[in-house]
C-alpha cells in the first residue's frame, strides 16, 4: 500500500500547482522528470491504491447498472457518449472512470496549470473506477425512458457518473454526451478509417477565448451546436432502437444490437449541468421530442432572449447555494411563464461541483480548497438531486414508478433545501453590477 505521506506530497503537489502561478523549471528536479519508466512505476503504485476501491457512489435503485461507450461517425462531425443502462448481473469489471490520460491534460490546460499537474493528476485518478459493469449486456424486456445528458464548460462524458449511474439503477437509459464545440476539456475523434482501424486518436482541447474576444457570441455559439449535438444523439439511439444497422467506431464487446425495441420513444429527456444546463433549454426550444428538461446548477450567459418564449416542456432547476448570482437566477426567472410548469430548489450548503465527481474522489482537505465540496455532505447533495429529479421524471413522462414519494422535494420540501432561490434579484441594476467578473463557472 502507498505510504499516506507520499500521497500526501502528491496532493501537496497537486494543490501547490494550482494555486501558486510559479515557474515549475524552478523545482529542479521535479521539473525536469521525463522518464516513462518513472511514469510507468507511479502508475502501476497508484493502481495498486485503487484496486478494489471506488469512491463514486452506487445507484439507489433496484437495476444493475452498465455502461459502454458510443462513437457514431469517427469524425469531429459524429456523436461521442457514455451510456449508462439496467444490466444483467454478469459479473463483469467495474468500468475505468477517466480511461484516458488526455482528459487529465486537458483538465490541466483548462486549470491555466503546468502539465505536470495533467500527469499528477493521472497518478492520483487515473485508475479509479465507477462501479458500473463495463460492456455488460443490457438488460432486456423492456422499454426505458431515456436521458439524454449534457456536461459543462472543460468537463467531459465520464466525470458526471454519480448521476448516470443511480438514474440507470432506478430503469433509465442514460447518454451523457461529449461535446464537440471546443467546451469539453478533451474530447477525440478519428481522421480517418485508417486511423480507426489502428486507433489513432485525434485530441481536441479546450477552445479558450481570445484576447478582446467577446464571450458571449462564442458561448451562444457554442450553445447551439450543443443544442444539435444532443438532437442527434437521439436520432442515432431512436435508429438503434427501430433496428435500423449503426456501427460503433470503438468496436468494444457491448453489441448496439441489444438497445432495439429497448427505448420508450415517447419518454425522453434531457439533464445538463452548468453549460450544460444552458444546453437543456436551447434544447428543449428546438426539439419536442425531449418531453421535459432538468438543469442542474445552470449557466445563463450564454442564452439569447428569443429562446425563453420557446419552451412548452416542464423545466426543473436544481441549485447549488454557493454558486448562483443575481444575474444568472433572472436569466431561469425569464423562462417562467404563464401557463409553462416551470421549478426550482436550491440545496442549502452546496457547491457547483456537488453535481461532479470530483466532490466524490477528493479527500476533505482538497475538496474544502478548491471548492469541490460544500457544507452539505456531498453523498447527501447528489442523492437530494437525484431523487428530486426522479420525482420530476415520474410525473411528466408519465412513469408507473413509486419515485413520486420524493414529490415533496421537487417543492424544497427538505432540511437541505430551500423553496425557489436563496438570491435576492429585486434590484436588476445592482444585480448586473454585482454579478460583473463572475459570469464565468470555476470548473464544471
Amino acid at each position: 500500500m502507498l505510504p499516506s505521506k507520499l500521497h500526501a506530497l502528491f496532493c501537496l503537489c497537486t494543490c501547490l500547482a494550482l494555486v501558486y502561478p510559479f515557474d515549475w523549471q524552478d523545482l529542479n528536479p521535479v521539473a525536469h522528470i521525463k522518464s516513462e519508466a518513472w511514469v510507468s512505476k507511479m502508475q502501476a503504485l497508484m493502481a495498486a491504491v485503487s484496486i478494489g476501491q471506488t469512491k463514486i457512489p452506487r445507484g439507489n435503485g433496484s437495476y444493475s447498472v452498465g455502461c459502454t461507450d458510443l462513437m457514431f461517425n469517427y469524425t469531429n462531425k459524429g456523436t461521442f457518449l457514455r451510456l449508462y443502462y439496467p444490466s444483467q448481473d454478469d459479473g463483469h469489471s467495474d468500468t475505468l472512470w477517466i480511461p484516458n490520460k488526455e482528459y487529465f491534460l486537458g483538465l490541466s490546460k483548462f486549470l491555466g496549470t503546468h502539465w505536470l499537474v495533467g500527469k499528477i493528476m493521472n497518478l492520483l485518478f487515473g485508475s479509479i473506477t465507477i462501479p458500473a459493469a463495463w460492456n455488460a449486456p443490457l438488460r432486456t424486456g423492456e422499454k426505458y425512458p431515456l436521458i439524454i445528458f449534457s456536461h459543462g464548460l472543460g468537463a467531459f462524458r465520464t466525470i458526471y457518473s454519480a448521476i448516470g449511474i443511480d438514474l440507470a439503477s432506478h430503469g433509465f437509459i442514460v447518454a451523457a454526451i461529449e461535446h464537440r464545440d471546443g467546451s469539453a476539456s478533451s474530447t477525440y475523434y478519428f481522421k480517418d478509417q485508417s486511423a480507426v482501424e489502428t486507433g489513432s486518436k485525434s485530441w481536441l482541447y479546450l477552445r479558450t477565448l481570445k484576447r478582446g474576444e467577446e464571450e458571449f457570441p462564442l458561448r451562444n455559439e457554442q450553445v447551439r451546436q450543443r443544442a444539435n449535438e444532443c438532437s442527434q444523439a437521439l436520432s442515432l439511439i431512436l435508429d438503434i432502437a427501430h433496428g435500423r444497422p449503426v456501427t460503433n467506431v470503438l468496436d468494444l464487446e457491448f453489441d448496439v444490437e441489444q438497445l432495439k425495441d429497448s427505448i420508450d420513444r415517447d419518454k425522453i429527456a434531457v439533464i445538463g449541468h452548468s453549460f450544460g444546463g444552458a444546453t437543456v433549454i436551447q434544447t428543449l426550444s428546438e426539439d419536442q421530442r425531449f418531453r421535459c428538461g432538468i438543469a442542474l446548477d445552470a449557466w445563463m450567459l450564454p442564452m439569447g432572449d428569443e429562446v425563453y418564449s420557446r419552451i412548452p416542456q416542464p423545466l426543473f432547476f436544481i441549485n447549488s447555494e454557493r454558486f448562483q448570482y443575481p444575474s444568472n437566477i433572472i436569466g431561469m426567472k425569464k423562462c417562467f411563464l404563464p401557463d409553462r410548469e416551470r421549478k426550482m430548489i436550491t440545496i442549502k450548503g452546496a457547491v457547483h461541483q456537488n453535481f461532479v465527481d470530483f466532490t466524490f474522489v477528493t479527500s476533505k482537505m482538497i475538496g474544502y480548497l478548491f471548492t469541490l465540496k460544500g457544507h452539505v455532505d456531498s453523498n447527501v447533495a447528489i442523492s437530494l438531486s437525484n431523487k428530486a429529479s426522479l420525482a420530476f421524471l415520474q410525473k411528466h413522462l408519465g412513469l408507473q414508478k413509486d419515485f413520486n414519494q420524493w414529490d415533496s422535494l421537487v417543492e424544497g420540501e427538505d432540511d437541505n433545501l430551500i423553496p425557489g432561490t436563496n438570491i435576492d434579484t429585486t434590484n436588476h441594476e445592482a444585480t448586473l453590477q454585482n454579478s460583473t467578473g463572475i459570469e464565468r463557472p470555476n470548473l464544471d
